[in-house]
């Protein structure tokens, strides 16, 4: 009970079981109250939350956001006879798009604003690959909130390279993946142009190394 009880502080709203203020996010109030029972059970497991952010947070926006993509699929009517991708069956599954949309866009902001910055191009790879996956509908326009999600993860991995550098390994493994989207969407293109001048830069720099260590020999 005293725990239910106590007050958590997130995205700049304090809150408590039972008295969520929803005046001051864009999240729902079924939303919000999932984040605080997860807050209360990491606490009650004993674990540590870092940048008032838990650390399982990255799994459970992906969890989630592969839920949203399943209750669009679950949402289209099915049918032997005619196209299951057509403008009857978007708007049918128009309401669980969007909520999709949603997690997808706040999941990389939470993180964004957390300063989990290495999280953020993990979540921008697997929310990738999830929006792919959506139905691709008959009418072009129907489709524009993938590509609304496309454009939102682009800047999230723009922001995070801004602010992290990722290991060389780490940089060619994402290098290799973002590669990958990139087939689907040339908005990648500037993360991958980012991540090839970090694999690039200790090259550069070990070959300036040696460069000058060949000047010096010469000159003793």
């Amino acid at each position: 009970e005293a725990v239910i009880q106590r007050r958590w502080s997130w995205r700049g709203c304090d809150f408590q079981a039972g008295e969520l203020d929803t005046s001051r996010t864009s999240l729902s109030r079924r939303e919000l109250a999932q984040l605080l029972s997860s807050l209360i059970l990491m606490e009650q497991s004993g674990q540590k939350l870092e940048s008032g952010f838990p650390l399982s947070g990255l799994k459970t926006l992906l969890d989630q956001l592969h839920q949203k993509k399943t209750n669009v699929y679950r949402s289209i009517p099915y049918s032997r006879l005619g196209s299951n991708r057509d403008a009857h069956c978007y708007r049918k599954a128009y309401p669980h798009l969007l909520a999709f949309k949603r997690s997808c866009v706040e999941g990389g902001q939470i993180l964004v604003q957390s300063g989990k910055f290495e999280n953020v191009l993990e979540f921008v790879l697997g929310a990738w690959q999830c929006a792919s996956e959506l139905p691709q509908w008959d009418t072009s326009n129907h489709n524009s909130i993938r590509e609304q999600c496309y454009h939102a993860l682009a800047g999230y991995c723009t922001a995070a390279l801004q602010h992290h550098r990722p290991r060389a390994s780490k940089a060619r493994e994402l290098l290799r993946r973002f590669k990958v989207a990139q087939v689907q969407k040339q908005v990648m293109s500037s993360c991958i142009r980012q991540l090839e001048q970090l694999v690039q830069a200790p090259k550069v720099y070990k070959g300036e190394q040696s460069s000058l260590h060949r000047q010096n020999s010469t000159e003793d």
